[in-house]
């Protein structure tokens, strides 16, 4: 049985909002590099299983900064893009004290985490990041989903 959503990292979600758009310009985003049009494809088919994606404030952040380093015409299309999948996300917030306390902080950062303080059962993480990947396994082997396992699949 799926999860009842994904979590999903800042790479990810820059996947999903560039796919969205045009799967075309995934090849064109320098932020996207490690990524090929059926990438793209796989994420989409993950997310069409669960009912909701969750995101963080921080995750979001990062996330804009990351579709902010493409040119016009597409950025703006980029952005609106966001709007619209940050209305159909389930938003949850961590408190940044809360975050900054983690064990992981000083060696990820802090959107990396607040998305270890969310990744549950239920909800667990997406990741391409190997780091963050092991670092939730910590918390418990089925919190997260490493990405990469399924891109080699």
């Amino acid at each position: 049985m799926p999860p009842a959503g994904y979590f999903i990292d800042a790479n990810l979600l820059v996947l999903l909002i560039v796919g969205r758009v045009g799967e075309e310009f995934i090849a064109k985003h320098s932020r996207l590099q490690q990524f090929v049009e059926e990438d793209y494809l796989i994420l989409r088919n993950l997310l069409d299983i669960v009912d909701q994606v969750f995101v963080t404030p921080n995750t979001l952040t990062e996330t804009s900064n990351l579709l902010a380093q493409h040119g016009e015409p597409e950025r703006s299309r980029f952005f609106e893009q966001l709007r619209s999948t940050i209305e159909e996300s389930r938003e949850i917030h961590v408190v940044s004290e809360v975050a900054s306390q983690n064990r992981e902080f000083r060696r990820l950062g802090l959107t990396d985490a607040a998305l270890l303080e969310v990744a549950t059962l239920e909800t667990p993480l997406l990741t391409v990041d190997l780091d963050l990947y092991l670092a939730a396994l910590t918390k418990d082997r089925d919190t997260a989903v490493n990405f990469r396992h399924i891109q080699n699949f």
